[in-house]
């Protein structure tokens, strides 16, 4: 076999693989019961961004849902004149959409190794520190989705600013982002006990 056919094969194995280790988004992400059930993981790694950060799970949630739709390699569409392609918007990538800057800065202070926005544990981890220094330096309380959500979307600084007044249809995104949390919020409240006790780690009555 020449040279530059292994080299072809070897690419074509790897694109395979790499496709299989793709997580489908959930098939009902309106309601935040199907999607543990589907993903019980994920419940976990919400909590445990709650139990660090401080944003309850159903605004973790609620902020990955609408970013991504829960599509863990999403980036944001294209740009094209004509048939010309002009690259990206911005560098956002993965379940939270987090972009480079911000995310280098994530690395440095959680550490680099094996961190990354296309896993879902390290997507809520993130979210989560980013809303904890949202808290400390803006005073946003971190059960406020919407205007969580608006820093989070603007940056700090921007927030700070007020850059989002102007920007009615990200005020919308924000209200939306609220109204699902708070439509997760209530469907927790009838199904997140299947989901304390679901991983042999787990020893009834500590997860509770």
């Amino acid at each position: 076999m020449s040279v530059a056919r292994t080299a072809l094969v070897v690419l074509l194995l790897a694109s395979v693989a790499g496709c299989s280790f793709t997580t489908p988004p959930p098939k009902r992400q309106a309601d935040i019961c199907q999607v543990f059930a589907q993903y019980p993981d994920w419940y976990d790694y919400a909590v445990k961004s709650q139990q660090k950060w401080g944003t309850p799970v159903h605004i973790l949630m609620a902020f990955v849902r609408h970013e991504s739709s829960y599509r863990s390699h999403a980036r944001p569409p294209r740009r094209w004149l004509w048939f010309i392609p002009l690259g990206r918007p911005s560098s956002a990538k993965g379940y939270a959409q987090a972009q480079d800057p911000v995310w280098g800065e994530y690395q440095a202070e959680r550490g680099r190794l094996f961190r990354s926005r296309s896993d879902m544990e390290d997507a809520l981890d993130f979210v989560g520190w980013y809303n904890d220094k949202t808290w400390r330096q803006l005073g946003i309380s971190r059960t406020d989705a919407e205007q969580l959500y608006l820093a989070y979307h603007e940056g700090r600084g921007g927030y700070r600013r007020g850059t989002w007044k102007k920007k009615p249809k990200l005020q919308r995104i924000a209200r939306n982002v609220a109204a699902t949390a708070g439509q997760y919020r209530s469907q927790l409240a009838r199904c997140e006990s299947r989901f304390r006790c679901d991983s042999w780690y787990q020893v009834w009555p500590l997860c509770r």
